[in-house]
């Protein structure tokens, strides 16, 4: 019986086949990069704001804590962003002519809150509770960088499940004192015997942190 098909198909069929494993190895790969980049993430991009705020400046030079504009961080399962009443404790009397503050003072005047866009945001299906973490001994800057060393706020961590886990495995890592939730340079001892008698007081049971229901609910 005659050759159906020449010689030289056997290459071309070859040439295919890898062709089609490369595409799906380097795609798969190609996927794998996106979804850990800052295109997918947002870790490090900042954002534009109707007001261009440093944390850098506030949190850093000045030293104001925290919790005078996050107000409910330590209470509620959302830190809260600071009233326009906040920002004009200090903005009446300094820098009150200053145009690029024209949205606090025009947000004061009619008595509508500024619309920031959110740079740290868990998606919907995702609970999160910042005053549980908070009052367990996570720190600020544990989740979100040195912001007192970003002149404008961008994301420090991308917060996927998987990075989640990695501390819901062993909080033990993470944790300090409660004095310390706040303090942006503080780093865990040396020493992990060092007075480190704040992680056993916090009576976190390590088995139900990996339960789906823990983040979904």
């Amino acid at each position: 019986m005659a050759q159906l098909f020449p010689p030289s198909v056997d290459l071309y069929a070859k040439i295919v086949i890898l062709g089609v494993g490369v595409l799906l190895v380097g795609g798969t790969y190609s996927f794998y990069l996106l979804n850990r980049s800052p295109y997918w993430t947002n870790v490090g991009v900042t954002l534009d704001q109707p007001v261009p705020f440093s944390h850098q400046h506030h949190a850093g030079e000045l030293g104001i804590d925290c919790r005078f504009c996050h107000t409910s961080v330590a209470t509620s399962s959302y830190a809260g962003m600071p009233d326009t009443q906040t920002c004009m404790t200090c903005h009446s009397q300094i820098w009150k002519d200053a145009p690029m503050l024209e949205p606090v003072r025009q947000s004061y005047a009619e008595n509508k809150p500024i619309k920031w866009n959110t740079v740290n945001e868990m998606p919907g299906y995702v609970y999160f509770n910042h005053s549980i973490h908070i009052n367990k001994g996570v720190g600020c800057s544990t989740c979100h960088g040195r912001v007192d060393e970003m002149p404008i706020t961008w994301k420090a961590t991308d917060m996927t499940m998987g990075w989640c886990l990695s501390c819901h495995r062993h909080p033990e890592n993470q944790l300090r004192p409660l004095s310390q939730v706040y303090q942006m340079d503080w780093t865990t001892p040396k020493d992990p015997h060092t007075g480190q008698d704040w992680i056993t007081a916090r009576h976190i049971q390590k088995d139900h942190l990996t339960d789906c229901s823990a983040c979904h609910r």
